[in-house]
């Protein structure tokens, strides 16, 4: 993981003559620093907005522009990139580029090489708003659509027209993440179905306050996007917003509370194969929420005793034919309270951290984890990043699922 989640990878990046193809820019930079190696292919068109010695600087590679360059040293570029693509993204992919795809036909270097190739195709329409909605556009994307090509849909916003409407490129973190998720299909994790759980919950006091704690939803967040980058079906409950890369191939439910955290993890475990949860979530919640912001009376007031109650042990409470994973936040003892927790919740193994080590813990990028097992066995980790982490948490519970 440290060379990248797209290590290894061989993507060919489209470029159609469309206004956002500055973006594809920014796309091609960003799978370079994930460790892929980017081979660009443009359209004539393409060249006009953007020009091919952009892309050449940024994935240090020559861009097809020409489907007869005598000076190639490949003879026919676009079959040969073709040949060693695991995925071919065309980005932005204009209305003309996509009926081009839809009815086969192969007159540039980005429509000749998605019929040469056999890697999943991506495509990231944009355009003008009618020209997306327009029933012909509409169709060839659908005709695609059941071909296997994965569509990445365009956003709503301000366009180059200066209106306001469906047709803006789609943010390049959706599509790192649907490139991802494409690329996973067939993992490891393949067919199975995980539920992961993130952030920590809120409790309301009245409208305005709330109790809560430290947690980011990060450790979580790179838990769903690495089960989906393994082929996983991912539903994901989280009380903090995903980043973008989520969007793609993973189920959000987001929630707010333990107890509603708890109404859809009951739910989504039905038929899952492990429930991993990584959520903090609130022990305890006000007796009663306030339906109308609390005030001070007289200003006198110098103690609010706040009555509590105690919150459903979430883990603890669903059971299933399905592994559960917990994890344990801890300031001391840490490997003594994880055993605790491991036994009453009756869990695979648990994910003990010490939560005040500079390089661990909430709000960091950053885990140094122990994983502790039913069987007795402590396994520690070195400090990696939380998508590390992720990962080696995934290997210790393949095994589990067979």
């Amino acid at each position: 993981m440290s060379q990248g989640p797209l290590a290894g990878k061989n993507i060919i990046l489209g470029v159609t003559g469309s206004i956002a193809a500055f973006k594809a820019a920014a796309l091609a930079s960003r799978l370079v620093q994930l460790g892929a190696a980017v081979q660009v292919a443009m359209t004539p068109a393409a060249t006009q907005f953007v020009t091919p010695l952009t892309f050449q600087s940024l994935t240090h590679r020559p861009v097809l522009t020409n489907l007869f360059d005598p000076r190639s040293e490949l003879n026919i570029d676009h079959v040969a990139a073709a040949r060693s693509a695991d995925a071919l993204v065309i980005a932005p992919a204009t209305a003309n580029v996509i009926a081009k795809l839809a009815c086969g036909l192969a007159d540039d270097p980005v429509t000749t090489t998605a019929l040469a190739t056999t890697a999943p195709i991506v495509v990231c329409p944009a355009m003008e708003h009618h020209m997306y909605c327009h029933p012909a556009t509409q169709a060839n994307l659908e005709l695609l659509k059941s071909r296997g090509v994965t569509v990445v849909e365009p956003e709503e916003g301000r366009l180059a027209s200066g209106r306001r409407g469906k047709g803006r490129l789609a943010d390049i973190d959706v599509i790192v993440g649907a490139i991802r998720w494409v690329l996973g299909r067939r993992g490891d994790l393949a067919g199975r179905r995980l539920v992961v759980t993130a952030g920590g919950t809120r409790e309301a006091i009245d409208p305005v306050r709330y109790i809560t704690n430290r947690s980011s939803g990060k450790m979580g967040h790179a838990i769903a996007a690495a089960a989906r980058d393994r082929g996983a079906a991912v539903t994901l409950i989280t009380t903090t917003p995903p980043p973008a890369e989520l969007a793609f191939g993973v189920e959000v439910r987001q929630v707010t509370s333990a107890l509603e955290m708890y109404a859809a993890v009951e739910e989504a475990v039905r038929g899952a194969d492990a429930l991993i949860m990584a959520a903090a979530v609130a022990d305890y919640r006000p007796a009663q929420a306030l339906d109308r912001k609390r005030k001070k009376s007289g200003g006198d007031e110098e103690i609010w005793n706040l009555e509590l109650v105690r919150n459903p042990d979430i883990l603890a409470s669903v059971s299933g034919p399905f592994v559960k994973v917990g994890f344990a936040a801890e300031t001391d003892d840490v490997i003594a309270n994880a055993r605790a927790k491991l036994a009453a919740k009756g869990l695979a193994f648990i994910v003990a951290n010490d939560v005040t080590a500079p390089d661990s813990g909430f709000e960091k990028d950053t885990n140094r984890v122990t994983f502790v097992y039913a069987s007795g066995e402590v396994e520690p980790l070195p400090t990696l990043s939380k998508a590390e982490v992720a990962h080696a948490l995934l290997d210790r519970l393949k095994p589990l699922l067979a």
